[in-house]
């Protein structure tokens, strides 16, 4: 392993052409041509989606501190999966306001500040997007739910303990969590 400080020219890859296989609502796949460090051609298969936002919120009870989660299908999984609310953040919407934004649509409550705990690919060796993970505290009930028409979502308080208990279980399996979960703890988050 080189040292950190080492240029890393020797290891990158340079695309020489792309192109389109397949495009749907959300996400496209192209085919990329590219060329390695000692001048070999390859293929790869890349996904382009938008850029997510996921949004931690926390909320004090009288058992102490939960997280607001939603409840919905995975199609993928094909079962139910626990959650922090989260979505495609929309072109042109900063990630801090698509965090806020979808809180309130699955959820119908609203935070009193909304702050970044870090970004990071969901699987860099395929896809192109980045996901953008931000603690809400001060939350409060504010409305309804203001949920897509192909969107089935509940929600629900979840004590911490459970939840840090039961990640990688079901229903917690969805890996995206597993990860805004860790930047909650590496910022000094508990699970008490």
């Amino acid at each position: 392993m080189k040292d950190k400080q080492t240029n890393d020219a020797h290891l990158r890859w340079e695309e020489i052409s792309s192109s389109e296989a397949y495009r749907c609502r959300v996400f496209s796949v192209r085919d990329s041509r590219s060329r390695s460090p000692d001048g070999r051609e390859s293929s790869f298969t890349i996904i382009d989606a938008p850029d997510w936002a996921i949004v931690i919120p926390l909320v004090k009870t009288e058992v102490g501190e939960s997280f607001l989660m939603v409840r919905q299908w995975r199609h993928g999984e094909g079962n139910m999966s626990l959650e922090f609310p989260g979505g495609v953040i929309e072109e042109g919407e900063e990630p801090g306001k698509a965090a806020e934004r979808e809180l309130i649509e699955e959820t119908g409550w609203k935070a009193e500040t909304i702050e970044p705990l870090g970004s990071f690919n969901p699987n860099p060796a395929i896809m192109s997007n980045r996901v953008h993970v931000f603690l809400a505290m001060g939350t409060m009930r504010s409305g309804e739910q203001e949920l897509d028409d192909d969107e089935y979502v509940d929600f629900e308080l979840v004590p911490k303990k459970a939840v840090l208990a039961g990640m990688g279980r079901a229903p917690y399996v969805h890996a995206l969590m597993a990860s805004a979960l860790v930047l909650y703890l590496r910022l000094g988050g508990s699970g008490e």
